[in-house]
């Protein structure tokens, strides 16, 4: 039996005017936690669509734990957990309510997982969704994903509208998935949230993947920050250094590759250096690198 849970190949999906995503290939494997970063547009929501079935693709194909994505949607809903980006929930049901709906509809019986996690995310159940907070609606669509303990866990934006408190609870909660084996793809504005969790990060641009990343690969990039004696140093250090981003007399320098530092260091020793720091990278650099200023 093969281990890919999630698999696309040249999936396409055009809106026009370059809205869609276009010959997305993607491979997530049994037990990995796999982030997919990417501004609003870039095509996460429309690619987690597709994978769920709720719409055709107009080229390419993608399959969820074997089985082809929109010819058999309804039997992967069934072993799916999936929390979508805008929700769509029952306002004139109470939370609870609306969670043993969700369960019986998965033929859920024992709802002490469901309740477990409501005292987790300490939701208050009892009211209308109707009159919920942003937050607290999201506490009942968390409370719905993760409470059949599906094998699979397909999550766009899980942590928006929560308080940190919250977003800490839900980490733990997706780290405590992840050791007993689930799949995840987590779609995420929060940097943090997937640096702490996922093993592969994938950055999407105008509907193609721009990158993927394993987290092991992010955390070996080094950023050297120089830090000149002028403005006028500074500037001439980074002209002569491709992708250095100068913020006055500093200077911000990534390092991919083995051997590029001593290069580096040769040209910075052209220029009065006053002082020089190293650290790992971070994934919203990465993000960065990729988008620089087009958010």
């Amino acid at each position: 039996m093969s281990d890919r849970v999630i698999a696309a190949r040249g999936l396409t999906k055009d809106y026009g005017g370059g809205k869609g995503i276009f010959g997305l290939d993607l491979a997530v494997n049994k037990g990995e936690v796999f982030g997919f970063l990417g501004p609003n547009g870039a095509g996460k929501t429309t690619t987690i669509r597709l994978l769920m079935g709720f719409t055709r693709p107009d080229k390419g194909s993608a399959e969820l734990l074997g089985l082809p994505c929109f010819q058999q949607a309804p039997a992967i809903h069934r072993r799916v957990g999936y929390l979508p980006g805008e929700l769509a929930l029952m306002d004139d049901m109470t939370g609870r309510e609306f969670i043993r709906l969700m369960a019986d509809m998965r033929g859920l019986k024992d709802l002490g997982r469901a309740r477990e996690l409501t005292e987790r995310f300490q939701l208050d159940d009892r009211g209308k969704i109707r009159k919920m907070s942003k937050g607290t609606k999201q506490k009942v669509g968390l409370v719905c994903a993760f409470m059949a303990a599906p094998e699979l866990l397909i999550l766009d934006e899980p942590t928006s509208g929560l308080d940190p408190l919250m977003q800490n609870v839900f980490i733990d909660l997706l780290l405590e998935e992840k050791a007993r084996g689930a799949t995840v793809l987590l779609s995420s504005h929060l940097f943090e949230e997937v640096e702490r969790t996922c093993d592969r990060i994938a950055i999407l641009r105008a509907g193609k993947l721009a990158a993927v990343e394993t987290a092991g690969t992010l955390r070996r990039g080094k950023v050297l920050r120089f830090s000149f004696a002028s403005v006028d140093d500074a500037g001439a250090f980074a002209a002569r250094v491709p992708g250095a981003r100068r913020d006055r007399e500093r200077v911000d320098v990534t390092l991919t590759e083995p051997g590029e530092l001593s290069a580096l260091l040769g040209l910075a020793a052209a220029y009065p250096v006053a002082d020089l720091e190293a650290r790992n990278q971070s994934l919203e650099e990465l993000f960065l690198h990729f988008y620089g200023g087009d958010k």
